[in-house]
């Protein structure tokens, strides 16, 4: 482990010497790469410092229980030595897990894209009630969400695509995709009876524009149509509708919320990049997932992730087997204590991998 922690602070101090050169500054695209990887070495940085500190202040302690003469200095060097040997075996256990090998994709933005499963208007409903939750959660982070596209029902919303940027956004939000279900009485329900209904969401870690798909045109039919609409003065009476086939994956992108046909195919090829970039991490993922039993992957969209149960308050996550009871204010965004239980759960998968 010290071999590569030595090895993190040499890359560490190569970043910041670059840094210091002013023509790195007029290549963007370096400049990002390389403020990027110092910042995320940088964690590891300062707690091996801490640790390599610690280590030291343990010697020192010691030398003075051996070598001082002064009574109460003895007395003060043991009780100091007894909490640093305390927290010594913390402090390598944070090392560790920092050393864990990261998510390349952890530092993306995310477009989230939520659908109406079984279950009706209900379902519509709850896909609102989840995107108040998210965005609840958004707002606590100091993230930004931007709604791309939004189909909705007699009921509720069909369907809702939004763009989320912010900081490493997807290294939390990725735990979500899935099926979710909830069992409630539906306000539409005259019996007081509970119903089982489902949403899905994809987390997507947003494709880059230059770097992660090229697209080849020949493979993309473009259709251009008349957007729908409420009918009278809203109707769009201009062709600026934009629909994709990318015909190798059969991914097919409808984009009619711009009233202008340019920013409506902008759209609809940046949620394009982001869904064939998102096939190759599900992929990816997926044989990680099979290689480390119990690893919670983001690869299979059709599981069935979590249940929240309005009659009990409560909320089940199955990949973790983990209940809570506090469906309120978690469905204000209070979501943090789910995900980090994920976060745990993985990491303990991995360092024992590593460990093997």
């Amino acid at each position: 482990m010290f071999h590569k922690l030595d090895a993190v602070v040499r890359r560490f101090d190569t970043l910041t010497e670059r840094l210091g050169d002013p023509t790195l500054y007029d290549r963007a695209k370096e400049l990002r790469e390389t403020n990027t990887e110092r910042s995320n070495l940088e964690p590891i940085v300062l707690k091996y410092k801490e640790y390599k500190k610690t280590v030291a202040d343990i010697e020192g302690n010691k030398d003075i229980i051996h070598n001082e003469k002064d009574e109460d200095m003895r007395e003060l060097a043991k009780e100091e030595l007894s909490e640093l040997e305390k927290s010594l075996p913390i402090i390598e256990q944070e090392l560790k897990l920092l050393l864990l090998p990261k998510d390349p994709n952890d530092d993306r933005n995310v477009i989230i894209e939520i659908r109406a499963g079984a279950g009706g208007d209900e379902a519509g409903i709850f896909v609102g009630d989840v995107w108040r939750m998210y965005k609840n959660y958004f707002n606590a982070k100091g993230w930004r969400a931007e709604v791309v596209s939004i189909s909705e029902g007699d009921v509720g919303i069909k369907e809702l695509i939004a763009n989320v940027s912010g900081d490493k956004v997807y290294s939390k939000m990725k735990y979500e995709s899935g099926v979710h279900r909830v069992q409630r009485v539906p306000a539409t329900e005259t019996q007081g009876r509970v119903h089982t209904s489902t949403i899905t969401v994809a987390i997507m870690p947003e494709a880059d524009e230059v770097d992660d798909v090229v697209l080849d045109m020949n493979e993309i039919r473009i259709d251009i149509y008349r957007s729908g609409g409420a009918g009278g003065q809203s109707v769009n009476t201009a062709d600026s509708a934009v629909r994709l086939t990318h015909m190798p994956t059969g991914i097919v992108i409808a984009m009619q919320d711009e009233r202008s046909q340019l920013k409506n195919k902008d759209k609809a090829f940046k949620i394009l990049k982001t869904k064939i970039y998102d096939l190759r991490v599900q992929e990816a993922q997926a044989k990680e997932a099979a290689t480390r039993k119990g690893l919670v992957g983001t690869g299979d969209r059709s599981e069935r992730i979590r249940t929240y149960n309005y009659p009990q308050g409560r909320i089940s996550d199955h990949r973790i087997n983990f209940t809570i009871y506090n469906l309120p204010n978690f469905m204000n965004g209070d979501i943090d204590e789910v995900i980090d239980a994920l976060i745990a759960h993985n990491q303990a998968i991995l360092l024992q991998g590593a460990e093997e």
